[in-house]
């Protein structure tokens, strides 16, 4: 399924998650005629939302981390 369903930013999404598997269980011929579709439009968007929650932290971790290394390599004169 998705790679992401195994961080821990799947928690937020889990409920929704459980949603799809309950529709998956429903048979082979329910997932094939769509019938799961719509589920498994909310677990993209949700853990799409989450990817985006996690990239923007990443980014303002690599900003601050940025300018304290910039801030010290000044101080050293380099």
């Amino acid at each position: 399924m998705h790679p992401h369903l195994h961080t821990k930013n799947a928690l937020a999404c889990e409920e929704i998650i459980a949603a799809l598997e309950e529709c998956h269980n429903r048979g082979f011929m329910h997932k094939a005629t769509g019938g799961c579709n719509d589920v498994k439009d909310k677990v993209n968007q949700c853990l799409r939302l989450e990817r985006g929650k996690l990239q923007a932290e990443n980014r303002a971790a690599a900003r601050t981390k940025r300018d304290r290394i910039k801030e010290e390599q000044k101080a050293l004169g380099l």
